[in-house]
């Protein structure tokens, strides 16, 4: 292994799934190491060393670490410039991306799980979300603005990291699924892809990558949402599993 080869760390049905649909768009090659939080296998040693959090998402790239979801597909996108998922310096975009990428862990999330929880609401002045019913019309907003993406005619990291937040939250319950929220979750089709990157199978194959992948698959417990028109998936890539020991020792 060298030292560009990344390695992805994700556990199923977790805020990991965002950064499996974004690598998955990027079409590059990764590791991927899947874990099990229900058996607690992010708690473990050789993960706890990568993330003290015991938290996915998580990738390990050129003997660096990163965390946290937005900040995981903030140098993603930055890194593989020339897919185009991220606008550039100079992208009269950049300020709008930068903005959603990091409200969704400052704002979104955090007032979602306040309210699901029934925690009692801080001052708006303390608050670092204001409160949660602005946050849920601003979202709202900018969901019925979406022409078709996130930021206008192009899908970009930030319908990676919204698309798949909408669609779980959506599911869970907590988040209303309005017919502009459904329309903006079809049209990015951040339902859970196969690792491999491959095409979605249409018959059971046997051998040990498709057993992989419909495992994760099954995990997800994926729903396939069409590609809206005139997006289409990437080439096929290759990913391989190691474990966070085994990655760490190759980059010695």
């Amino acid at each position: 292994m060298t030292d560009d080869r990344l390695t992805f760390h994700y556990a199923p049905q977790t805020r990991a799934f965002g950064t499996l649909v974004l690598l998955e768009e990027l079409g590059v090659p990764y590791d991927l190491h899947i874990m099990d939080i229900r058996a607690g296998d992010n708690l473990q040693p050789d993960y706890v060393a990568v993330n003290p959090m015991g938290k996915v998402p998580a990738i390990s790239h050129r003997r660096v670490v990163v965390t946290e979801q937005a900040a995981i597909a903030l140098y993603l996108g930055d890194l593989f410039a020339e897919a185009g998922l991220a606008p550039g310096l100079d992208d009269p975009r950049r300020g709008a991306y930068l903005r959603w990428m990091v409200f969704y862990g400052s704002s979104f999330e955090p007032a979602l799980v306040d309210h699901a929880m029934k925690r009692p609401p801080i001052s708006r002045v303390s608050s670092p979300y204001a409160d949660y019913e602005t946050v849920v019309a601003i979202v709202n907003e900018h969901v019925g603005r979406a022409s078709p993406f996130w930021l206008g005619e192009r899908f970009s990291a930030a319908d990676a990291l919204w698309g798949s937040a909408l669609f779980w939250v959506t599911n869970f319950g907590i988040f209303e699924r309005t017919p502009e929220v459904a329309a903006y979750i079809e049209r990015g089709d951040t339902s859970p892809p196969p690792p491999s990157g491959r095409p979605r199978p249409t018959k059971r194959h046997s051998s040990p990558r498709a057993t992989e992948r419909a495992k994760v698959r099954t995990a997800e417990g994926r729903q396939h949402l069409p590609s809206p028109a005139g997006r289409r998936r990437p080439a096929a890539r290759r990913c391989s599993r190691r474990t966070p020991a085994a990655t760490a020792q190759a980059q010695r």
